[in-house]
């Protein structure tokens, strides 16, 4: 698999398918004082019924509320329990760059049946993703793959670095020559500021949110931005905002994927003959003996298609959003693996297998989008050797490790944004805040939302024992726990855990929930 093919299977893989702190402050007169848009409701069209579309123009920057604005997309799937309809229900899907309006649209249904329609589903593209006013370092998939021709998704010889280095650390200047100068107002906090004035415009007393993966941080800064304008807040997948405002994400990234890992390698082993990949030996055996060869030599499945090192480990780390979906099966990780395996253990026979592995999707922006907001929240280091030095401390944790850090190299020559928000994070909202966290998160460790909840005053811990990213609509008793507090604020029990899914590579596996499409963090 080309290199350049990889990274954009990632950036949009929802599983191989589908620090200088500043002072928590009120909203200042210019927030408050920025005009509540009027939103123009109509129709997205006859391929969405009964889903409603709108774009309203917001301040692009709140120290200016008056002057230039951006323009924000929406779309919601009204309540059908008109007599007794709550509100709206905010949502964002993660990324950051992934699209609130593509997953109201595609999960509103879902979501309005679950909270007995008494809720409007509403999802926005944040500022500069999607439809709002999108942020464009690319014009096309080809512009991209041909700016990355050559370039690994991460460096994993030495004589990669630099080159590496060089190449993403010019996508800053391509992705600031944009007139509109969004680039410069794309952090989070103005995305936190942007939803509350949703919230005032759709005529909510209160915001009712729920956010997954980096909805959760765009949640913990809205707690903290607004914290007496909560209604229901729930964050699940959950990063610690301490570690990802300043930086430091790599902290939980080099060991999580890893331990969500770890589990796919038992739970194969439990299953014997029904994982491709276990062997009487053990899988973690096979699989070191695996990722040793691919890294010294590509492996050749034939018919143009090679698998790199930095390919392998991407599908590893994108198969563990969804288990469900992305382990067991003829498409699943257990398969390309054992296929890739067999090649080096000179048996070709079940190459074309791992030549299924990638699919390709039309360019949408979330690239662009995805390094606009993370360069704008966080401060990175700018010089190589800094990015080498953390490289290693990456690897030291594991294998995955180097593949969550070296991306941010395309932060080192694109300044943050002068309202960002990076703390204190330790705040009491005026409603609870519901934190769901998963012990096998291998996006989102469940470190983070012990974290969060340390974090935020008064906030309750609901757990699930299992693997993937997210738990919601993946723990039938997570969600049950969820719609519950969405609905009338109730508060699981403290020390509630979810049990585990069943193992997701036996038959009992066709009787559980899917997760919603969350979108990657990559």
């Amino acid at each position: 698999m080309g290199s350049s093919s990889m990274r954009a299977k990632l950036l949009r893989l929802v599983v191989a398918m589908a620090l200088v702190p500043t002072m928590a402050v009120p909203v200042s007169a210019a927030e408050a004082s920025a005009a509540v848009p009027v939103i123009d409701w109509k129709s997205c069209g006859t391929q969405f019924p009964g889903f409603e579309c709108a774009t309203v123009a917001v301040p692009l920057d709140y120290d200016k509320p008056r002057g230039a604005t951006t323009n924000v997309a929406l779309a919601r799937k009204p309540a059908t329990d008109k007599a007794n309809r709550i509100g709206s229900l905010f949502l964002n899907p993660g990324g950051p760059g992934g699209s609130g309006v593509q997953f109201a649209l595609g999960s509103g249904n879902r979501l309005s049946t679950q909270l007995g329609g008494r809720f409007d589903i509403v999802g926005f593209d944040p500022r500069g993703i999607g439809a709002s006013d999108p942020i464009h370092c690319f014009d096309s998939e080809d512009d991209l793959n041909q700016f990355f021709e050559g370039v690994p998704a991460f460096p994993y010889k030495a004589a990669q670095e630099r080159p590496y280095f060089d190449r993403y650390r010019s996508l800053g200047p391509e992705c600031r020559d944009d007139e509109r100068a969004i680039s410069a107002h794309m952090s989070t906090a103005d995305v936190a500021r942007d939803m509350d004035l949703l919230r005032r415009a759709v005529g909510d007393k209160k915001l009712s949110y729920l956010g997954f993966s980096y909805g959760s941080y765009l949640g913990a800064t809205y707690a903290n931005l607004f914290p007496n304008n909560i209604r229901a807040l729930v964050i699940d997948g959950v990063l610690n905002p301490e570690l990802w405002s300043s930086g430091r994400q790599i902290q939980s990234d080099r060991i999580a994927t890893q331990e969500e890992f770890d589990e796919f390698l038992r739970l194969c082993d439990a299953a014997g003959s029904a994982c491709a990949f276990h062997t009487p030996q053990g899988s973690p055996k096979r699989w070191e003996a695996l990722a040793k060869s691919v890294r010294q030599k590509p492996v050749d499945l034939g018919g143009g298609e090679v698998v790199t090192y930095d390919a392998l480990i991407g599908s590893a780390v994108g198969a563990m959003y969804a288990p469900e979906r992305a382990w067991a099966g003829a498409n699943g990780l257990a398969a390309f693996l054992d296929s890739v395996a067999d090649v080096v253990e000179g048996d070709r026979t079940s190459a074309a297998t791992a030549q299924r592995l990638a699919r390709e999707a039309d360019y949408d922006n979330f690239f662009d989008a995805y390094n606009g907001n993370v360069c704008a929240d966080t401060q990175f280091p700018d010089r190589l050797a800094e990015y080498q030095a953390i490289g290693r401390y990456a690897e030291a944790g594991s294998r995955f490790g180097p593949s969550w850090w070296w991306g941010n190299a395309a932060c080192s020559d694109w300044p943050v944004n002068a309202d960002r928000f990076t703390g204190p994070w330790h705040t009491r909202t005026n409603a609870p805040v519901l934190v769901v966290g998963n012990y096998f998160d291998g996006v989102t460790d469940y470190r983070g939302a012990q974290a969060v909840t340390r974090q935020i005053q008064g906030s309750r811990l609901l757990t699930y024992a299992g693997w993937g990213h997210t738990a919601y609509n993946r723990s039938a008793c997570a969600s049950d726990y969820v719609n519950k507090y969405l609905l009338n604020g109730a508060l699981p029990p403290v020390g509630t855990v979810c049990p585990a899914n069943p193992n997701p590579f036996l038959p009992a596996v066709a009787e559980v929930p899917e997760g919603l499409p969350i979108a990657p963090r990559r």
